[in-house]
């Protein structure tokens, strides 16, 4: 009898944990989501007063619109532009990133969004360098003497 009544309880128990046990696909999220193509950009080398901008591609993956606030970024060098209109369930926008390159060396930014869905953490680096010096062509030369004049 005692076995009878252990495995009944025993039996009640793990369909009670069973039943409690829910997958992630089964859980959907109510509310704006916010997910990005891309979070960090890396644009290499850059010439000095060079193209500084670049585009984060963000898609709203929730079912109610995304509201952006206004992004900050780490310094004045890097500006943000964003959509101010509301992004509906399923649209995709995009945050425009501007990084000024007037000033060389290596550089690492970051710009914070804002959302009513969650805060993202974008990143842009590279390095900027002088622009190369042309060289003229070199005239053929005898020997450590002074160049020819070639006459043709």
């Amino acid at each position: 009898m005692k076995k009878i009544i252990f495995s009944a309880i025993l039996m009640m128990g793990l369909f009670a944990l069973n039943a409690q046990d829910v997958t992630e696909k089964e859980v959907k999220k109510n509310g704006p989501e916010i997910k990005f193509e891309e979070t960090i950009h890396d644009y290499g080398d850059i010439v000095l007063n060079g193209d500084g901008v670049h585009i984060f591609e963000f898609t709203n993956i929730g079912n109610e619109p995304l509201i952006l606030t206004k992004p900050r970024s780490s310094c004045g060098c890097t500006v943000p532009s964003w959509p101010k209109e509301p992004i509906l369930p399923g649209e995709t926008n995009e945050i425009k990133v501007t990084y000024n390159t007037h000033k060389a060396g290596s550089f690492n930014k970051t710009v914070t969004v804002y959302s009513n869905s969650k805060t993202v953490l974008l990143r842009i680096k590279g390095k900027v360098i002088a622009k190369p010096t042309e060289a003229l062509p070199a005239k053929p030369t005898s020997g450590g003497a002074a160049p020819l004049n070639e006459k043709k």
